[in-house]
């Protein structure tokens, strides 16, 4: 079972690797805005005012959301998120997506939980591909200056 969660997370990365070629010395943010799949959760993450805090020391490991994944939410929920009114919702949701610490795909194993910076648990699962809170990882370990990012198919939202 390891053999095949880690043949899958090599495809992935290697798979990645044109996308996210440039990232050498960049942090999380940078990395997200130089690749329009994530125009949507860079704008959140202004939103949310969680730009320096990202752009931080860390080392932070985000499971990134694509726009695709943004764009399955219900129709007008990331329209609603982004309104100054719902600032403290859009933050947990996205402090939802990080976990403190630098934590790459060999560090992970089934069943495994993380505690996020919104303050509770995500469960990680390995047996069939990777996948965080259900969502599945479709690109691992972009590494970054100050931690790493996941790239995820689905926003999970805290409960």
């Amino acid at each position: 079972m390891f053999r095949r969660t880690y043949l899958a997370l090599t495809a992935a990365v290697l798979m990645a690797g044109p996308a996210f070629a440039e990232t050498k010395g960049k942090d999380i943010v940078d990395i997200a805005a130089g690749n329009e799949s994530f125009s949507t959760l860079v704008a959140a993450v202004q939103a949310a005012g969680l730009v320096d805090t990202l752009k931080g020391e860390g080392p932070f490991t985000v499971f990134a959301p694509t726009n695709d994944a943004f764009a399955a939410l219900p129709a007008g929920t990331v329209e609603d998120l982004l309104k100054p009114e719902n600032k403290d919702q859009l933050t947990a949701i996205l402090t939802y997506h990080v976990v403190p610490g630098k934590v790459m795909s060999g560090d992970l194993s089934d069943g495994m939980t993380a505690t996020t910076v919104q303050g509770t648990d995500v469960t990680i699962g390995t047996t069939d591909g990777v996948t965080v809170a259900g969502a599945k990882v479709v690109q691992a370990d972009i590494e970054a200056s100050n931690g790493v990012i996941h790239v995820i198919d689905t926003v999970i939202l805290p409960e």
